[in-house]
């Protein structure tokens, strides 16, 4: 096994879903994003325990992560949230995925190309400035795909900009988005038209925005184990994702002698230092030399010196207990988590987790 290993906790994962579904009751669904491998953690594994937990719908990017769920043999409804390029559309549809449509163009390139029946859910922009029609030409577009006898009209959607936030201006942006929408559905429906799912709330929505469940939810990072600051208390996720690797030699620096790359550290009195294999092509970023401190049978020690490709260093003091092959934790649940090593980075825990590397491999536990 390789010293440097991300460890996946799927019992938190059952529990996130959980306690989702324990906020949200038992109508809406939710829908998982399981983009970019999972966000880091593995998306086979992780799609299947979700499924089994209750989940009823995936969420991908492109057609590729949604080939490797079909070719695992998972036959739950799965959402692609990218625009789709026209030639995949045969391939899209054969394999049944969902895909979101926005404009007169692509719904004729659609219709035109897919070959066989396809269900599309209808992207209303109503404030983040991606993809999306604006509201007020929902019901054209909504008339168009039900002309269509290829396409059905599987859903609407929205995606809300600053749900993660609750300040008082933000909250008032989400509250203007969510009317918006509403009035797209309302005027889709007045065409006579079924809307299909009804969707807009991602993860923050989950937390401040409970008018926004609709009929489905798809709530990413929640269900990783991270919650926007400022939640209430009472909403608990707990992360999946542990890293861990092993020190693998143990030697002593004499007072004046330097660690790594660029002589940025020097001990300032004799003491040990311990190698630890995983570097920023794993995943431990740059920014965490001198930044940071990995839990060793039980004790923090910090990081050391530039962090190399493969590997780094840590401090073990003037005297240490720590022996070759000792776990050392570079983050996980009851230690820091990929969100504090993201405050430490000025950055969000997605980042953190989806760039743990593939060739760190994931062991899946619980």
């Amino acid at each position: 096994m390789q010293a440097a290993r991300a460890i996946i906790h799927l019992e938190n994962l059952r529990r996130n879903i959980l306690a989702a579904r324990n906020k949200i009751g038992p109508h809406p669904k939710i829908c998982f994003p399981v983009k970019a491998d999972a966000y880091g953690h593995g998306v086979v594994p992780v799609s299947r325990c979700a499924l089994e937990a209750g989940v009823e719908y995936l969420a991908v990017a492109t057609l590729s992560e949604g080939m490797e769920l079909r070719a695992a043999g998972i036959n739950a409804p799965i959402m692609l949230l990218s625009q789709t390029l026209p030639e995949d559309l045969p391939d899209i549809a054969s394999h049944e995925f969902i895909i979101f449509v926005s404009d007169d163009e692509y719904i004729e390139e659609a219709a035109k190309t897919a070959g066989k029946k396809l269900t599309v859910h209808l992207k209303v922009d109503t404030g983040m400035g991606r993809l999306g029609c604006r509201p007020e030409d929902a019901a054209k577009l909504a008339r168009k795909i039900a002309s269509s006898p290829v396409l059905s009209l599987g859903g609407m959607a929205t995606h809300l900009s600053v749900a993660d936030s609750p300040a008082p201006d933000h909250i008032a942006y989400t509250k203007g988005q969510l009317r918006r929408f509403h009035e797209a559905v309302d005027s889709v429906k007045e065409a006579g038209i079924d809307p299909g799912i009804v969707h807009a709330a991602n993860s923050g929505a989950l937390v401040f925005h409970e008018d926004s469940y609709l009929d489905m939810i798809r709530p990413g990072i929640f269900l990783y184990g991270y919650l926007p600051q400022g939640a209430p208390a009472g909403l608990s996720a707990e992360p999946l994702m542990e890293f861990r690797s092993k020190v693998v030699l143990v030697k002593k620096l004499k007072a004046g002698e330097s660690a790594s790359y660029g002589n940025i550290w020097t001990a300032d009195e004799d003491t040990f230092i311990g190698v630890i294999p995983g570097g920023y092509a794993d995943g431990i970023r740059r920014g965490l030399s001198n930044n940071h401190s990995v839990l060793i049978r039980g004790k923090a020690c910090p990081l050391v010196g530039r962090i190399c490709m493969d590997q780094f260093m840590v401090n073990l003091g003037p005297e240490t207990e720590v022996r070759r092959w000792d776990e050392a934790v570079i983050f996980g649940p009851g230690f820091i988590t990929a969100g504090g090593i993201a405050e430490k980075l000025a950055t969000i825990p997605y980042e953190i987790t989806c760039g743990i590397n593939k060739r760190v491999p994931r062991v899946y536990v619980g």
